[in-house]
């Protein structure tokens, strides 16, 4: 049983005529009945009893139309879904990404989404590099933003960019009369740490650096690290976009050669064809819509 044919059957109860009904339906009185034959041959009894001037439903007639209606209903309806998908006219985008990317990144580049597809449903996701990747393998997201280094799974990674991490210190500290320092210089400094990659980052750089960093405090909210700081706990060595919002009481200090660096990527599930809503999102990050 084909759509078009529930279709055509509808149209003849409709007319009580298989002539007026073909064409209505631009078709050839004798294709429409072939149809329609067809139909009944399938569901083994006629639906029409049929007369010279008028063509009734029979008991089995009344009871197709009855469910062909409602089935109409949805396929127009499921039409009319996937197509304002495919004009981005509605659905859902669900973004998933680090936090220093959430705050710096994604309030410019949503807002320019917005502005060309406002009725698209926006929702943001904010964890590690790891719950990221799991959320988009899941299939709660659609797209992800991490750091590098690659993370297993079935994804299809891009490069979005790559920065250099800086030090943070509070703005009477000593530090912050520099422009540059040699991150070796820091051994005897207190450090807060920036949980998830970037505090491996910042712990592998410091023993590449020859020392064991004597660790403060950590946490993963950026405001409680710029508050730690600014009071003089310790120091943080932080990616770059993380000292983007200005702070009255820190300071940014730049590392002699930027020997810190980290790559963030956008992944998305490499057997999964992004949605017309998440591929648009990825070429505005790619095309420059981000920081």
């Amino acid at each position: 049983m084909e759509l078009y044919q529930l279709e055509y059957f509808m149209e003849a109860a409709r007319q009580q005529n298989f002539t007026r009904a073909a064409q209505r339906l631009n078709l050839a009185q004798a294709a429409l009945s072939e149809q329609i034959r067809k139909l009944e041959a399938e569901l083994g009894t006629p639906l029409f009893n049929r007369g010279r001037r008028e063509t009734t439903l029979t008991a089995a007639g009344e009871t197709l139309r009855h469910h062909a209606e409602f089935l109409l209903i949805q396929a127009s309806a499921a039409r009319r879904a996937v197509r304002d998908l495919i004009q981005m006219k509605g659905g859902r985008l669900v973004i998933a990404a680090i936090p220093s990317v959430s705050a710096c990144v994604l309030p410019a580049a949503i807002s320019a989404f917005r502005k060309k597809h406002a009725e698209v449903e926006l929702a943001l996701l904010e964890g590690t590099s790891e719950n990221v990747a799991q959320w988009v393998e899941s299939g709660r997201a659609d797209i992800g933003i991490v750091q590098l280094p690659s993370i297993k799974g079935p994804f299809v990674e891009t490069l979005l960019f790559e920065e250099p991490f800086v030090i943070l210190s509070a703005k009477t500290h000593p530090l912050a009369t520099k422009r540059r320092v040699k991150l070796g210089d820091l051994a005897d400094e207190p450090f807060v740490l920036y949980k998830g990659r970037a505090r491996d980052a910042a712990l592998a750089a410091c023993r590449e650096a020859g020392f064991e960093p004597r660790i403060a405090c950590e946490s993963s909210e950026l405001e409680t690290i710029r508050s730690l700081v600014a009071a003089h706990l310790g120091i943080a060595l932080l990616p770059a976009l993380a000292t983007r919002t200005p702070s009255a009481n820190c300071a940014v200090i730049r590392l002699t050669d930027d020997p810190v660096k980290r790559q963030v990527a956008l992944l998305h599930r490499s057997d999964k064809t992004p949605s017309p809503s998440a591929e648009a999102f990825r070429k505005l990050l790619l095309g420059g819509g981000r920081h």
